[in-house]
């Protein structure tokens, strides 16, 4: 079963402006847990006054531990936890592979102060839909300079750290900037949820509804 978070369906919002879909990328889609593997693509949306910057070959961010921790080993002689060193005390509960791979770029304008998800602010934008018993992978793509703490609300985020067996289940995923992340996600909710950056200032733009039917 998916979270407990009732307060947080979208369900008796109305009236929504909607008109910019999110992509899919093309299989094949590769083993749960090892992440995706389609090559990154920008969409037309990105390019324009809204965005000030692509990550062109974006790393994986499972081994970073963020600005400002990078050199904690060299410095201190002192190991910063990553996402690679975390893993679930429990075995994986859903071991099917993901049917398709939908590819999110975290995107805005430094200058501006704009920011979205594909390019898109959150009035512009369709909904994200998911059939429900579905598995799905989600690959973000950090575009930014900043670092985006991003989160799904009604549905684990199962964070893909290349041990399909013991997969973690967090609630927000960190992006780091000009990196990637992928994770899974079973569509065991019904409903509409809130999907967006938990920074407030970003939040205006960089949302979207994520809707299983």
């Amino acid at each position: 079963k998916g979270m407990d978070h009732s307060k947080h369906n979208m369900s008796d919002m109305k009236g929504m402006h909607h008109g910019m879909k999110s992509k899919e990328v093309a299989g094949p889609y590769g083993k749960a847990g090892f992440g995706g593997k389609a090559p990154i693509k920008h969409h037309k949306t990105e390019y324009g006054p809204q965005v000030d910057a692509l990550a062109m070959m974006p790393m994986s961010g499972l081994n970073d531990p963020g600005i400002g921790l990078r050199d904690h080993q060299e410095k201190y002689g002192r190991k910063v936890l990553t996402y690679a060193d975390i893993f679930n005390l429990t075995p994986t509960e859903d071991k099917r592979e993901p049917t398709r791979e939908i590819q999110l770029h975290l995107t805005g304008n430094m200058s501006r102060y704009m920011w979205s998800f594909d390019g898109v602010a959150y009035k512009d934008a369709d909904p994200i839909r998911l059939k429900y018993g579905e598995r799905v992978r989600i690959t973000l793509v950090n575009d930014t300079m900043m670092t985006h703490p991003i989160h799904l609300h009604g549905l684990w985020s199962e964070l893909e750290t290349h041990d399909p067996n013991y997969i973690p289940k967090k609630h927000t995923i960190l992006v780091q900037p000009g990196s990637k992340i992928s994770y899974l996600v079973t569509a065991d909710s019904k409903g509409r949820w809130a999907y967006h950056c938990h920074l407030l200032y970003h939040m205006m733009g960089m949302f979207r509804e994520v809707e299983v039917v």
